[in-house]
């Protein structure tokens, strides 16, 4: 078991990518902290991981709020005691669309929740990890900040901030022992499948997409845990300020 004995908080585990990363990590032994807007979801996704054997609560909270970061921090002590690796993958995205055709609301939401949501979880453990001894930041970006596609102009600004405010965390961090790292999906098969494509979910319309991606296949969940398992165990001691593409070749 890679991760036994450690605590990971996972924002937005209660779908998608988030859960798949919150469930391969209980596989491995770690205690999860799941965190998800939707209160029923992530106590959906930690009874599931405590029926499979691992431990796990459920906080419901909003990224994008300050009290609630601190409320996750202190969650995760009360019932396990300590905290090794905080997940930033909770996100949203403005519907792929003509850049002025998005709202100033839809604008503000996608960075509350891409880029702000990332302040506050720096705010709230860089502190606890000074203290600590050290830390892991996995943060959940995007191929849309390398590589954007046309109709997604401000979610691809968000990601490009996600990963540049990431390597500049792991300049400033390093000293203190505290790894931040990102991995990149690309587009994947998730409840904003539709947005990205910003048309109807049909075959024909996933095959456009598809057809930017080498390996001919959306990410999946699992593909995005396996990176972020590698990311967050004692294997990627040395690896700080990278940026690992989950993207079946579509960035080459």
């Amino acid at each position: 078991m890679r991760l036994k004995g450690k605590t990971a908080v996972v924002t937005g585990a209660g779908s998608g990518f988030g859960e798949g990363i919150a469930k391969t990590y209980a596989r491995e032994g770690a205690n999860i902290v799941v965190n998800d807007l939707n209160g029923a979801a992530a106590e959906r996704v930690a009874s599931e991981i405590a029926l499979a054997g691992g431990k796990a609560i459920a906080v419901a909270g909003d990224v994008t709020r300050s009290a609630d970061w601190q409320q996750l921090l202190q969650a995760a002590l009360e019932d396990f005691g300590s905290v090794q690796i905080v997940v930033n993958n909770a996100g949203t995205t403005h519907r792929n669309k003509p850049v002025l055709d998005v709202t100033e609301a839809e604008f503000d939401r996608v960075y509350a929740v891409n880029v702000k949501g990332l302040y506050w979880s720096v705010r709230a453990f860089v502190p606890y990890f000074r203290k600590c001894g050290g830390g892991v930041f996995i943060n959940i970006a995007s191929t849309a900040g390398i590589r954007p596609r046309p109709g997604l102009v401000w979610y691809n600004g968000s990601k490009g901030a996600v990963i540049v405010a990431s390597k500049s965390l792991a300049v400033e961090l390093g000293p203190d022992h505290i790894r931040v790292n990102c991995v990149n999906p690309v587009i994947g098969e998730t409840a904003l499948l539709s947005e990205f494509m910003g048309v109807e979910d049909t075959p024909a319309n996933r095959q456009r997409f598809l057809a930017s991606i080498p390996l001919g296949r959306f990410s999946k969940p699992q593909d995005v845990a396996n990176a972020c398992l590698y990311l967050a165990s004692d294997d990627a001691e040395f690896i700080t300020g990278a940026c690992l593409d989950v993207d079946g070749g579509r960035c080459v």
